[in-house]
């Protein structure tokens, strides 16, 4: 090449713009030439060695040559690579996924220490202990205990389709040698299948076990919420708040520009469903199978207001609620063995409302209904009426020496059945929790709470109501 390029003649000063450009042209032939020449005699290569020679041509040392500005700018605008070109490289360089780079894996543990300071930690024979059904570590025996230990693997089949596996290490089985409780069984929380028939996934049909949209705190993560336990009132509906069935969501695109704006924020969200949700489920609770051949129905329905518009006081607010109903017919377990050989009645309509802390926020739910509860009276389980819930107040700290920290204040009232207790015994709770969750660092976060409770215990063979005083702590670790 060095050879053809030295038997040109050089330009003289008197040459003309059209006879340099006539040699340029001259030259990009003998260069096409011998790249031919050179593609027919290398051996065969791989198809991405090909395309990597295509991309970067051999390099020609050539003479420097002073050609005129206006021949040097279009030469290099003709050797200059198309758009189109640059598309097909990438294209063939692009590879598909492994399948471990689809999957997603995380989790969370939380650890907690309660004492009871004062009050009922004991009783008699028929009267009741201070108890809570919503943590099995509130004795007076107790001291550290596993609360959850979650696992969760979740991704994307294809563009789709979405899947999402939660098993939990921290469930317990009783029994064991005269009543006496293991701890650190693992058990099956979530495991569903979410189709998305839109391209812009707002719409979702989920498939599987997986939370009953039914309560908004009863929806909102566990490792993302501010109390450490849920209300009785709210979660009564849905203890374990899962079951297995069907279940649709909608977020338009108006909803979830506010929550995307409120995750980018920080705030405790209620989690990844829509605005609107319906769905069929078997009513008998988790992980639990069917009794009575019957579907639970639930709808709800929660939206967001961006209250920026009400001046300058509130900049970033967002005020949120919504409501839901329920309806089902549901065979608690009897102390005898088994199930009940009736169904019950277990209908609910709830409402909630959430101003989200900016600094200060406010959080109420309530729900009524009717469900199944244990009469002493006639020995039995009857259809009774229910009502509870909880009002909230917050506020949050961005900064501190301490790290971010959120107050809080809540107190809760229900007055039910609980239906997934052994004869579904009522519960009269009355307590209040003034608490403070600490975040020093990114995985960790530490609560600290004192509660005054006055409840009844959730055993029908034990009357009346216990009352003291309890301080709980929480370390939770995110991973």
């Amino acid at each position: 090449m060095m050879l053809g390029i030295a038997t040109l003649p050089l330009p003289a000063h008197a040459q003309t713009v059209e006879e340099l450009q006539q040699q340029i042209d001259e030259l990009k032939a003998q260069l096409r030439e011998l790249i031919a020449l050179q593609k027919a005699q290398a051996p065969a290569a791989p198809a991405a060695a090909t395309a990597s020679t295509a991309e970067k041509p051999p390099f020609v040392a050539a003479p420097p040559v002073t050609l005129p500005a206006a021949v040097a700018q279009q030469g290099a605008e003709q050797s200059a690579p198309t758009p189109a070109a640059s598309v097909v490289a990438d294209a063939g360089a692009t590879k598909r996924r492994p399948w471990f780079q689809k999957i997603g894996l995380r989790g969370y543990t939380q650890l907690r220490l309660n004492e009871i300071v004062a009050g009922d930690a004991t009783a008699p024979a028929g009267r009741s202990r201070l108890r809570s059904p919503g943590d099995s570590g509130i004795t007076d025996q107790g001291n550290f205990t596993f609360r959850r230990i979650r696992l969760v693997f979740s991704g994307n089949v294809t563009d789709d389709v979405a899947f999402y596996f939660q098993p939990d290490f921290a469930s317990a089985v009783n029994d064991q040698s005269n009543g006496e409780r293991r701890e650190g069984f693992a058990q099956l929380r979530d495991a569903y299948v979410d189709w998305f028939p839109d391209r812009e996934r707002r719409f979702r049909l989920r498939f599987g076990q997986s939370k009953v949209p039914y309560g908004w705190e009863n929806m909102q993560s566990s490792s993302n919420r501010l109390t450490l336990d849920r209300s009785d009132g709210i979660n009564s509906a849905i203890p374990s708040e899962r079951d297995l069935g069907i279940a649709g969501y909608y977020t338009p695109a108006v909803v979830q520009r506010v929550w995307d704006r409120l995750a980018d924020d920080g705030q405790k969200l209620f989690g990844n469903f829509g605005a609107f949700g319906v769905g069929v489920f078997n009513g008998q609770g988790v992980n639990r199978p069917e009794r009575n051949n019957g579907l639970m129905t639930v709808a709800t329905g929660t939206w967001p207001f961006a209250l920026d518009e009400l001046g300058s006081a509130f900049r970033g607010q967002v005020l949120e609620v919504g409501g839901a109903v329920m309806r089902n017919r549901v065979r608690p377990e009897v102390r005898t063995g088994g199930v009940s050989a009736a169904s019950f009645k277990d209908d609910r309509v709830g409402v909630h409302a959430i101003l989200y802390p900016q600094p200060v926020g406010v959080q109420a739910e309530w729900n009524w209904g009717r469900g199944p509860e244990f009469d002493p009276l006639i020995g039995a389980i009857t259809t009774r009426d229910l009502d509870g819930g909880y009002v909230q107040g917050m506020a949050r700290v961005r900064n501190s020496p301490l790290g971010p920290f959120m107050p809080y204040v809540r107190w809760q009232r229900y007055r039910g059945g609980w239906k997934a207790i052994t004869n579904a015994p009522r519960l009269e709770t009355d307590e209040w929790e003034i608490g403070i969750e600490f975040q020093p660092i990114d995985p960790l976060e530490l609560t600290i709470a004192f509660a005054d409770m006055t409840r009844r215990e959730a055993d029908e063979r034990r009357i009346g109501r216990a009352e003291g005083q309890v301080i709980r702590t929480q370390l939770q670790w995110n991973y």
